[in-house]
């Protein structure tokens, strides 16, 4: 049986988070983790998203903003996972 899992470091911009390691296995969330920002926020994400497809993930998350910044950290990830595809 082919392995399917893979890692991928993804760069955020426009946000607090320095870096976003996601891990997927075919198109589910293994895990992610969120290096710098709100610790207790991107805790509540890792938590929430591992298990779920990346679709449904990315499509909650996309266009989440922070305040006045076009982009959020949900939004990153949504991008960081699109990548991990």
């Amino acid at each position: 049986m082919l392995c399917s899992m893979k890692t991928i470091t993804y760069t955020p911009r426009g946000v607090c988070a320095r870096k976003i390691t996601v891990t997927v296995d075919g198109d589910k969330i293994v895990d992610v983790v969120f290096d710098g920002g709100c610790d207790g926020n991107h805790t509540g994400l890792e938590r929430l998203v591992k298990g779920r497809t990346v679709e449904e993930v990315a499509s909650l998350l996309e266009g989440t903003t922070c305040g006045k910044r076009p982009t959020s950290c949900p939004d990153q990830l949504a991008k960081a996972l699109r990548e991990a595809l």
